[in-house]
């Protein structure tokens, strides 16, 4: 075993009995003055068009959190907000994600006919005080038709580049043309006044799509983005898929296979050069959360290693197959992995288990 597990338990909790709201989507940094904070969101229940974005930090390096805190609360009623965080190579947090008009209380924000998400814009926000105070929501214009699934963390590299991943997704209309079978790196060189797009993964099957894009920039420079590959005609799984950029994001590589069947997936940047992909799994190998360490080429993911870090109670809530298309009925998901100061890794996710739901986190250290 690669890993060696040190302690679990949540971020947030919410008791069986308790209030029927979820939290999801869970993302971690190191602040400058050495707390960890966790965003994620909270809404009344998978698929309806109320998130809140939220955040927790921890002064002892993850043994306990602080309780939640709404981020943007005079958004509550207007907007439907999702993002997530990352720390700048200088200190500075940043957060990253969508916002989605809110017109009705109670609606949803995805549709069946269409396969597709209320039309929604990208938004960025930064923080400079270790994440206690944010910003204002600042919109990043997004350059080619559709909605946007982004919930990865902004990769800032260390010659200040900033990118923005994102997979395009169909909207409410059906007459709107999108092109699916792809990645957008958005990618800004003046601290986000301006931006430019372009193609980090790309499917030859038309009818293949992405989610869950994440990008990192690698101990040599190099930039990894990988994602969750899937069919959106009939929602099977693809291996994930990866593609290396040499030079900060402006061109990408071929798209390639990870050669790992996994679903929701992030990255972290080690500082020997290589990577931890984490990802979870319901259909594939045993259920639960899965964490590699890669050492990628433009040819080959490298896996060294690949091992379950966290097995789950259920893989859906209701025992369903755990398709894509039954996204409402998962009992866990979206898991991130990142780097602590003292050499652990912090893993979080989020659960709707018989024990709990809540932010789950799991620390870890790795075996040399």
């Amino acid at each position: 075993m690669m890993f060696e597990p040190i302690t679990e338990g949540f971020v947030c909790l919410r008791e069986p009995d308790g209030p029927t709201a979820v939290a999801m989507a869970p993302r971690c940094a190191v602040a400058a003055n050495g707390e960890l904070v966790c965003t994620y969101r909270v809404q009344s229940a998978l698929g309806i068009n109320d998130k809140m974005s939220m955040i927790s930090l921890s002064k002892d390096n993850g043994e306990t959190w602080s309780e939640q805190k709404h981020i943007w609360p005079a958004l509550e009623d207007t907007f439907s907000v999702s993002c997530s965080v990352s720390r700048s190579p200088s200190g500075e947090l940043f957060l990253y994600g969508t916002r989605t008009p809110i017109d009705e209380p109670g609606e949803p924000y995805w549709s069946d006919v269409t396969h597709g998400m209320k039309q929604n814009e990208l938004m960025w926000a930064k923080s400079v005080d270790s994440g206690y105070t944010w910003t204002d929501p600042t919109v990043i214009p997004m350059q080619i038709p559709g909605s946007a699934e982004a919930p990865g963390a902004m990769c800032i590299t260390r010659d200040g580049r900033w990118i923005a991943p994102y997979a395009p997704y169909n909207t409410f209309d059906p007459q709107l043309v999108v092109e699916r079978n792809q990645v957008v790196a958005m990618v800004s060189d003046n601290e986000g006044r301006t931006w430019s797009h372009r193609s980090m993964l790309r499917f030859d099957d038309a009818y293949s799509g992405a989610s869950e894009s994440w990008v990192v920039e690698l101990a040599d420079g190099r930039l990894l983005g990988a994602s969750w590959h899937h069919s959106y005609s009939d929602g099977s799984d693809y291996p994930n898929a990866y593609a290396i950029s040499i030079d900060g994001g402006l061109t990408w590589g071929a798209t390639r296979s990870t050669g790992i069947m996994g679903q929701s997936a992030a990255l972290a940047a080690l500082p020997d050069g290589r990577a931890l992909f984490i990802y979870n799994q319901r259909k594939h190998g045993e259920v639960g959360v899965w964490l590699a360490i890669v050492n990628p080429t433009e040819s080959d993911f490298g896996v060294e290693a690949n091992e379950v870090i966290w097995r789950a109670e259920t893989g859906t809530q209701t025992g369903t197959s755990g398709e894509l298309f039954e996204w409402t009925d998962f009992s866990f998901g979206e898991p991130s992995i990142m780097l602590l100061p003292d050499g652990a890794l912090l893993a979080a996710l989020w659960c709707i288990h018989p024990s709990g739901r809540g932010i789950k986190y799991i620390k870890l250290r790795m075996k040399h």
